[in-house]
């Protein structure tokens, strides 16, 4: 007698997403508002929460206890209980106590925006890095929020409240293990960012320049690195799909060599801790010879988010991350132009390539870009050097584009394009060889 499964699949976890907004006086703040609600939206879905609610609540004023005025936080109850909903996510920063107290209200789980980006940066990385990262940036996060897992406790009185001991509260016990975890995880984190540098300072002996992909989440900077590498890195229809830095060599029309770089994508209102967490993967853009910053054309919220990526940048120049001439670095790349109707339909502006990584139009014309932004940091220098020298000529042709080379003389005299830094370590390492240099 035949038999029949009995196996069934979980039902998905049923979700709203609320958008808390100040009351907009103008159409630009309402699309803003809506834009920021689909963004808000397609984070909850890709952790695989079925979104069956979602709304924009205009705020009047901000409540110190729920966020939300009183009457809507009884209209959404009534919608959490009609319509089964287990998660509700609040697009906005709350605080310990207003999430503690709206879940009593709503009764289910809240979690808000950086605890929501949080569960998908964990979900997401995959290398060691990537995952002492998150790990230090949920710690961070659990830190100040554990009170409202231990409201149940009683203190308890022991001690002079800093030597621990028999009277340490759960709370106290808790938060001591994860500041050590914390102090550990730095180091780790620390240890990871000097080999960092150690595969840069072996990149840069090598040497290949560096061309960093930067841009909003989902902008299809793993699709553009996968068109120009033949690689297969993830790349979804998802917003951080990348959460680590993967580097590949590729070869430009000029026969030059470049290490592609991709790296997470920026979002706004980035929680503060994660932009703490994740400055190790920042650094490679900071040490990029090129930025390629990639932008959703398509995309109806694309010159906000343009500000958004800007403005990170800015941040890091700030913070001494990045030097004050990484603008003149920056290529956009205006991808999904096949959205638009093709890359003759996208108005540009100087410095800006219209691609589409998906079908391939344009990324010959990105290539060249990036070719001729090479060529423009290089210097042409010409030297005359004895014909034993064949050290310093190897160096020339592995580190340079050699122009032209004449023998005559028992010298040769040869013209080179190469980056200001290698002609810098070239005079410094064969300057006894060099019997004359000019331009």
């Amino acid at each position: 007698m035949p038999t029949t499964s009995t196996e069934t699949t979980p039902p998905a976890t049923r979700a709203a997403v609320i958008l808390p907004w100040e009351r907009p006086d103008r159409d630009h703040d309402v699309r803003a508002a809506e834009a920021r609600l689909e963004e808000a939206i397609g984070l909850t879905s890709s952790i695989g929460l079925v979104v069956v609610l979602n709304a924009i609540l205009l705020l009047r004023a901000r409540r110190p206890a729920t966020l939300l005025g009183v009457g809507q936080v009884d209209s959404l109850r009534e919608a959490v209980a009609e319509k089964q909903i287990a998660v509700v996510v609040i697009d906005s920063r709350l605080s310990p106590g207003q999430q503690r107290n709206l879940e009593k209200a709503l009764g289910c789980k809240v979690i808000d925006r950086t605890g929501l980006i949080l569960d998908i940066f964990g979900a997401r990385a995959a290398t060691r890095e990537g995952t002492l990262q998150v790990e230090l940036a949920h710690l961070e996060y659990q830190r100040s929020r554990l009170v409202r897992l231990w409201t149940h406790l009683e203190r308890q009185r022991g001690g002079f409240g800093f030597l621990g001991g028999p009277g340490e509260t759960q709370i106290e016990a808790d938060r001591r293990m994860i500041g050590d975890r914390i102090v550990r995880l730095r180091k780790e984190l620390e240890q990871v960012r000097r080999t960092r540098g150690l595969h840069r300072n072996a990149r840069k002996r090598v040497p290949f320049p560096v061309v960093a992909l930067v841009g909003y989440t989902n902008a299809g900077k793993s699709t553009l690195f996968n068109a120009l590498t033949g690689a297969t890195v993830y790349a979804q229809d998802q917003l951080f799909a990348t959460l680590d830095p993967t580097m590949r060599a590729i070869e430009l029309p000029s026969r030059r060599k470049v290490i592609l770089s991709d790296t997470v994508g920026f979002i706004s209102d980035l929680p503060t801790e994660l932009i703490a967490a994740f400055r190790a993967t920042l650094e490679e853009v900071a040490e990029a010879d090129i930025i390629l910053h990639v932008r959703d054309i398509a995309h109806p919220d694309s010159a906000a988010q343009r500000a958004d990526v800007l403005s990170v940048l800015g941040d890091m120049e700030r913070d001494g991350m990045l030097d004050a001439e990484w603008p003149s670095r920056m290529i956009e790349v205006l991808n999904k132009a096949d959205l638009l109707g093709g890359i003759e339909e996208v108005p540009h502006r100087d410095n800006a390539v219209a691609i589409s990584a998906i079908t391939g139009d344009g990324l010959p014309q990105l290539m060249a870009a990036i070719d001729a932004h090479l060529t423009e940091s290089m210097v042409v220098v010409r030297y005359s050097l004895p014909v034993h020298e064949g050290g310093a000529m190897a160096w020339l042709y592995e580190h340079g584009e050699v122009l032209e080379r004449e023998d005559r003389d028992m010298c040769i005299h040869v013209t080179v394009r190469f980056h200001e830094t290698d002609r810098a370590r070239f005079e410094g390492q064969f300057a006894a060889a060099i019997q004359s240099a000019g331009n």
